[in-house]
């Protein structure tokens, strides 16, 4: 049953709490490419500035250093417009040019072209290549080459789609700006009878939505592998309790009620199961619920405390925080023959772990010396970097793509949510206007 005082807002927009990303470190390393501004073609106020989208998108991701406008030295808005000398000398390899065109009836046709100068340079903007065993004059110096007829509200969205497809060109990794990130925002109590606040946005802050408003903690917040759930734990009936609600109607289901601890949801990579950490069996442990039928199987059975899990690409087993051998350290456990391993050894205790979407590398808390940060361990050969200096962190989650962590940190004696590359060379802030962010789930693609 629901407090009367709880607070379920379909979509309600925040105007005091938007995030805004603050890029603190990495933009030396970061690959030079120009989006030039797309030629408008219309009379009316545009919807969106899409290439001003494009720009902040590329430049979030920490792979690109997008060209300032005072220093471009043309505006051309297709291919045959580009003066290739002059953006070469500019030490401009790639350029996005564009324009957009008013069809009447609300509808936009954006047409872009993503230039690889260089190869232009080359072939003099044409080459020859065969076709049906023909030779036929061929622009392979272009990339990329789209239109499509979108509506006024699809603008932002669409600049995400571009921005998509332009990482996924120039780095041969799929982009993640068309993903969302759902967070805890903590109010001050004397102005606000519902302080916690669970919250959705576009992965840049944009669109920030409140799903739900309690008196007492949430915690946990995790996607559903289609991006249309939220798994969460509450405290609004004065004790911990698992929800999973329906981010777009936010109707909600209770998922377990057990005596003790509830927490620590984590959807299976089919959205069939959830991991979770009950206690009403004595001491915490993992267990995994079936969805469908709501049956338990308790994986973990251990005298000290196990949480926080998240599972394995393959699903076929989880990450684990476990105090067995003294201090909090990262297993994986098998869920066939339920037999863990002890992944980490460095530092004095590890949490919150996560696996990077390729197998490649854990994700990690590492406290050393007092201090927790964000780290990164190879899983082929143990190898541990740590990523972040901030002060307290907590929370990473990986973007889809795996080449950004967001995490909880403390900036200025406030939680405020922060970004750093999975090599460690950009980071980023995330501070909000108003409240503690906290307990950061980057969604999966959307697309």
């Amino acid at each position: 049953m629901l407090l009367c005082v709880l607070s379920l807002l379909s979509f309600s927009n925040l105007s005091n709490a938007k995030l805004e990303i603050v890029i603190t470190q990495g933009m030396n390393n970061a690959r030079p490419i120009a989006v030039v501004p797309f030629k408008w073609n219309g009379t009316s106020t545009l919807p969106e500035d899409i290439s001003e989208v494009i720009t902040n998108n590329l430049r979030r991701s920490g792979k690109f250093n997008p060209m300032g406008l005072s220093d471009m030295p043309q505006f051309p808005t297709a291919d045959d417009e580009v003066n290739y000398n002059a953006w070469a000398d500019k030490g401009i390899d790639t350029v996005l040019v564009g324009s957009i065109e008013a069809r009447g009836n609300n509808q936009y046709r954006v047409s872009f072209q993503l230039i690889d100068v260089l190869r232009a340079q080359i072939t003099g903007g044409q080459s020859k290549a065969l076709q049906n065993g023909q030779l036929v004059m061929s622009k392979d110096h272009i990339i990329e080459s789209r239109e499509k007829i979108i509506n006024a509200e699809d603008f932002r969205q669409y600049a995400h789609i571009i921005s998509d497809v332009v990482y996924e060109a120039l780095t041969g990794e799929r982009g993640a700006f068309l993903t969302r990130i759902a967070y805890v925002i903590v109010r001050d109590r004397e102005t606000n009878a519902l302080p916690y606040q669970l919250v959705i946005s576009d992965y840049d802050g944009e669109n920030e939505t409140r799903l739900l408003s309690s008196p007492e903690p949430l915690m946990s917040p995790a996607w559903s592998p289609d991006g249309n759930k939220l798994a969460y734990v509450s405290f609004e009936n004065k004790k911990s309790q698992i929800f999973i609600q329906d981010i777009y109607t936010t109707q909600r289901q209770l998922v377990t009620d057990f005596p003790g601890i509830n927490g620590s949801p984590a959807f299976s990579p089919d959205g069939k199961k959830l991991a979770m950490v009950l206690s009403k069996d004595g001491n915490p442990e993992i267990y995994v619920m079936d969805l469908a039928t709501r049956q338990l199987e308790r994986i973990t059975r251990n005298r000290t405390i196990d949480t926080e899990p998240s599972w394995s690409p393959d699903g076929k087993s989880l990450i684990f925080s476990s105090e067995r051998g003294g201090k909090p350290q990262i297993y994986q456990v098998d869920l066939d023959t339920k037999r863990p391993r002890r992944l980490t050894f460095e530092g004095e205790m590890n949490l919150g772990a996560s696996i990077s979407p390729d197998n490649q590398n854990l994700v990690v808390v590492n406290r050393t010396q007092g201090d927790y940060h964000i780290a990164r361990q190879n899983l082929q050969n143990g190898n541990m970097l740590v990523l972040t200096r901030t002060y307290l962190d907590e929370s990473p989650s990986i973007a889809p793509n795996g080449s950004m962590i967001i995490y909880s940190t403390l900036h200025e004696g406030k939680q405020v949510l922060s970004l750093v590359s999975l090599d460690g060379r950009f980071k980023a802030l995330l501070p909000a206007a108003n409240g503690q962010v906290k307990s950061p789930s980057w969604s999966p693609f959307l697309l």
